[in-house]
């Protein structure tokens, strides 16, 4: 049984909504899971444990900005660049294709990440809200090939 910390990052709810669903299906298979809604670096670097693994939910604001409740947790990780070699992660990006900056906070999440020497675990998901009518449909999905990489 993993333990799942939910970081997510939403303007208007719909990468929240995405989050708690992700969450439900977690817990429905045994993993431990926490939701961030305004995730905080220093607290989660404390409360990392060998089996944690960050999954960030993060919809994208403006021109390609991350969204006001995740700044500041964005701000100190590119900031402190803490090594990080021993976390697992994913992202669900969620954004709309009509702007040349689709799913750009996801982007930076996972750049940033990479920077920290963090391991992806799996493939995360882009989900284009111009496709998709309900987002955790699309999350569903992605959710199906995710779920048996955890331990």
């Amino acid at each position: 049984m993993a333990h799942i910390e939910i970081i997510i990052g939403s303007t208007l709810g719909g990468a929240e909504y995405v989050a708690e669903h992700l969450s439900e299906k977690l817990q429905e298979a045994n993993h431990q899971t926490t939701l961030h809604y305004k995730p905080n670096l220093a607290t989660l670097l404390n409360t990392k444990a060998q089996d944690t693994i960050w999954l960030v939910v993060t919809s994208t604001h403006g021109a390609g900005d991350v969204p006001d409740n995740l700044r500041p947790f964005t701000e100190a990780l590119a900031l402190q660049n803490p090594p990080l070699p021993d976390l697992q992660y994913a992202i669900v990006a969620i954004g709309d294709s009509n702007y040349d900056t689709f799913c750009g906070a996801g982007r930076l999440l996972d750049q940033l990440l990479e920077q920290c020497a963090a391991q992806k675990l799996g493939e995360g998901i882009e989900i284009d809200v111009t496709q998709q009518a309900l987002p955790e449909d699309a999350a569903d999905a992605w959710f199906e090939t995710w779920i048996p990489l955890l331990k």
